[in-house]
């Protein structure tokens, strides 16, 4: 897993380290030394740690004009040990709703599980967002965690399936992915 580096082809367009609206401004990484870890698996230092032991994150873009993030993840959600959806709502999307972003991406293709303890904190960032007519989508999650999700119905508070899982999103700058992101899910509400 140390070897997995986030996506990193946005960085001439935007730096979560450099933006002084980011809840990650001012983190500096190493190169060299791998500091974070998954269980007994060293992540590669670009990722940034949340509060949670076992899912790390990184944010590849965000823009305030538009009020969007796209966010990708690494490792095992896992509310039920580690309350990880409390962290990533408190601590990320909370400081980027303060911001005036409402839609967020969260791209997953390197999320391995989803372990379930309640929705009180999806509930929240799904109607805080729906609040300013904003919305969550997952992109690319493997289908066994987007099993995981569905089986307790967490998804229902994300846009999810069909096209989102299927989008060549990294062939993308980051305002034409979110252009098609945004209209994929528009046009679920729309025949909702």
């Amino acid at each position: 897993m140390h070897s997995i580096e986030p996506y990193y082809n946005w960085r001439d367009e935007y730096i979560a380290e450099e933006d002084e609206r980011s809840p990650f401004y001012g983190r500096e990484y190493s190169e060299f030394e791998f500091t974070n870890s998954i269980y007994d698996h060293l992540i590669h230092p670009q990722w940034d740690e949340f509060g949670s032991p076992s899912l790390l994150m990184k944010i590849l873009y965000a823009d305030y004009d538009r009020g969007f993030a796209i966010m990708e993840f690494l490792g095992e959600w896992n509310d039920c040990l580690h309350n990880d959806i409390m962290f990533l709502k408190r601590d990320v999307a909370d400081d980027l709703m303060n911001q005036g972003i409402n839609k967020f991406i969260l791209i997953g293709e390197n999320v391995l599980n989803f372990h379930y303890s309640d929705d009180s904190y999806y509930e929240e960032w799904f109607e805080d967002a729906a609040e300013t007519d904003g919305w969550i989508a997952m992109v690319n999650f493997r289908d066994h965690v987007m099993q995981e999700f569905s089986a307790v119905n967490a998804d229902s508070y994300f846009a999810t399936g069909g096209n989102l899982d299927e989008l060549d999103w990294r062939t993308l700058k980051p305002v034409s992915f979110f252009k098609r992101v945004q209209k994929l899910v528009e046009r679920r509400f729309l025949s909702a």
